[in-house]
């Protein structure tokens, strides 16, 4: 079978993502040299720096949230739902680290999207706890940006070939559920 090689474009989103991700000020020739491409390539289809962050970032957005729907559909609680999320993303995490280390406010509609994505899963957290899954008197910010971290840190487990993916997965549910749970006496 003939290996599909990924077009230029892809090819240089996907060496920006993981060159930012090692080194978030490396310049555009560092790009240009992880993706196999010369400089004048890679301006062909990035005009500049901040066309380039604005393409990671809508591309980032979109595979989350194309990961996330596909995991969440036959989802029976939003506890189930939050899990299966986790697991999702665990392997697009250098995404995530993407966005919410830059700043996604350069671009009103990628803006908005993460707001409403953020808003989406304060929501869902709360509908967990109304399950029972969180303490009401842990914040709800302190869940979402643990949920998130958590996320990161199995990226890094698996990147790393300390667990496999459904591993970290288990390990980082059973730290925010279990971490997260208070005195139950």
């Amino acid at each position: 079978m003939k290996k599909i090689r990924p077009s230029t474009r892809d090819a240089i989103l996907e060496a920006a993502f993981q060159t930012f991700n090692q080194r978030p000020g490396a310049s555009l020739g560092d790009v240009a040299k992880h993706a196999g491409v010369g400089r004048a390539t890679l301006h062909r289809h990035f005009s500049s720096r901040e066309a380039l962050m604005t393409a990671l970032a809508k591309t980032a957005m979109e595979e989350l949230n194309t990961a996330v729907d596909a995991a969440v559909v036959d989802a029976t609680s939003h506890s189930e739902g939050l899990r299966l999320a986790l697991t999702a993303i665990i392997p697009l995490a250098n995404r995530q680290w993407f966005l919410a280390h830059e700043l996604v406010d350069r671009d009103p509609a990628i803006a908005a999207a993460y707001k409403r994505d953020t808003e989406e899963l304060v929501a869902e957290i709360e509908a967990a706890r109304a399950e029972g899954t969180f303490a009401d008197d842990v914040p709800t910010k302190w869940i979402a940006e643990t949920y998130e971290n958590l996320i990161y840190g199995a990226w890094t487990m698996v990147r790393d070939g300390d667990a496999t993916a459904s591993q970290a997965a288990t390990l980082a549910w059973r730290t925010l559920t279990d971490g997260l749970m208070g005195d139950q006496k």
